[in-house]
């Protein structure tokens, strides 16, 4: 078998044209005018093309997509609690093969590039394990192709919910990586409860935790000061991730400098994938107060919403529009969210471009980063552990 791949004439992150040797799945040098250290090294013709790492989809549904279904007309309520319902009821007509519909999302992210994710997939009373035992079995099939870890999370919740905390208990003891939790005064109507429960899975299990929260201004706040509190009683630090926290888009400046200070004094992360219609987290000022923040696709063409295509160098362009960013630094900054940003929370230690790092790599038309990113530049190849898993936009796996 072929262990070495050596990659001609590549501009990594836009920089100036270099080689790179791929040995074993490792990024073995960098330079220009590499030899093939064997005469059976296969090479590839970069052509100038930029190469940046894997990208990182930190917040996904693998479950409940509906991909390759007949097209679904968008039905859901504008509340949570309608589209939890609606969602509720499409599923059961439905009746999806988590496992299929997974493995259509899972190549659907190695064509566009991304090598590591982080899905949340349901459970509770009503489906019990089926949807993560269907993603866990899509996880062994993609092992060594796509990273993937599992949020056992409760969208319907768990105290409204009898035996949903027990079944995610089980999940985590099974193989899920994280412990979800939902909107504890929205969906719950018992914060304390709800997030104690979590975070004592949490704590019994050894696994991090990540929760939904979409609760508005200083309802979302108190939320965010019980998992702070939370997160520091129980030694957590840099174990816990909130997603979406709309509510930070919408205290005032006080209020978010003291919540950002929690944040960072206790490397709680933030994931946001910059929403059309509500506010958000103010990514400049997450990352001026350290704030380790990524973002993801959410839910890909869903009960939830009709979009999504898993394209993490859209979501960057999605990301710069949204915070009315323009100059190429900033642009720049949002594909590090979507790339560094991601792999920092998902915990990924060989991620990068340097020499020793995962030769998980995607090549790209483009001038500069930022051209790349407003244009979104089609992905010439995606490599993971250096096996090409990606040709020109066709995923080959």
């Amino acid at each position: 078998m072929n262990n070495s791949l050596l990659l001609k004439s590549v501009r990594p992150t836009g920089g100036g044209s270099v080689d790179i040797l791929i040995i074993n799945g490792k990024i073995a040098q960098i330079g220009p005018s590499i030899k093939p250290p064997e005469p059976h090294t296969d090479q590839i013709e970069g052509e100038n093309a930029l190469v940046v790492p894997g990208f990182v989809d930190a917040h996904t549904h693998l479950d409940k997509t509906f991909l390759g279904l007949p097209w679904q007309p968008h039905t859901a309520g504008p509340t949570i609690r309608e589209k939890v319902d609606n969602e509720r009821r499409l599923l059961r007509t439905l009746n999806l093969d988590t496992k299929t519909q997974s493995e259509k999302q899972a190549r659907l992210h190695l064509s566009k590039g991304t090598t590591h994710v982080r899905t949340h997939v349901d459970v509770g009373a009503e489906q019990g394990l089926s949807h993560f035992e269907g993603v866990l079995a899509t996880r062994e099939a993609f092992a060594g192709l796509l990273d993937m870890q599992i949020v056992a999370f409760p969208q319907q919740g768990m105290i409204t919910n009898p035996g949903t905390a027990e079944l995610m208990e089980e999940a985590v003891r099974l193989g899920a990586d994280f412990v979800g939790g939902i909107d504890p005064s929205v969906i719950e109507r018992d914060p304390v409860c709800h997030l104690d429960t979590v975070f004592a899975i949490a704590e019994r299990t050894g696994v991090g935790v990540d929760i939904h929260l979409h609760e508005p201004g200083e309802l979302g706040a108190f939320s965010v000061d019980l998992i702070c509190e939370r997160t520091a009683a129980l030694s957590m630090t840099g174990k816990v991730t909130i997603g979406h926290a709309f509510c930070l888009g919408m205290v005032d400046d006080a209020r978010l400098t003291g919540l950002l200070d929690q944040l960072a004094v206790n490397d709680i992360s933030i994931m946001t994938h910059a929403p059309g219609a509500v506010a958000f987290p103010p990514v400049s000022k997450l990352a001026a107060a350290g704030v380790r923040i990524c973002s993801g696709s959410d839910g890909i063409r869903d009960a939830w919403n009709p979009y999504g295509n898993a394209d993490m160098l859209e979501r960057a362009m999605i990301l710069s529009y949204r915070n009315n960013f323009r100059r190429d630094d900033e642009l720049e900054r949002m594909l590090d969210i979507c790339t560094f940003g991601g792999a920092s929370v998902m915990g990924a230690d060989d991620y990068g471009l340097k020499v020793g790092c995962a030769a998980d790599l995607v090549l790209l038309d483009g001038e500069t980063l930022a051209e790349a990113i407003v244009t979104r530049s089609p992905r010439r190849l995606v490599l993971k552990a250096g096996r090409t898993v990606a040709d020109n936009g066709d995923c080959v796996v």
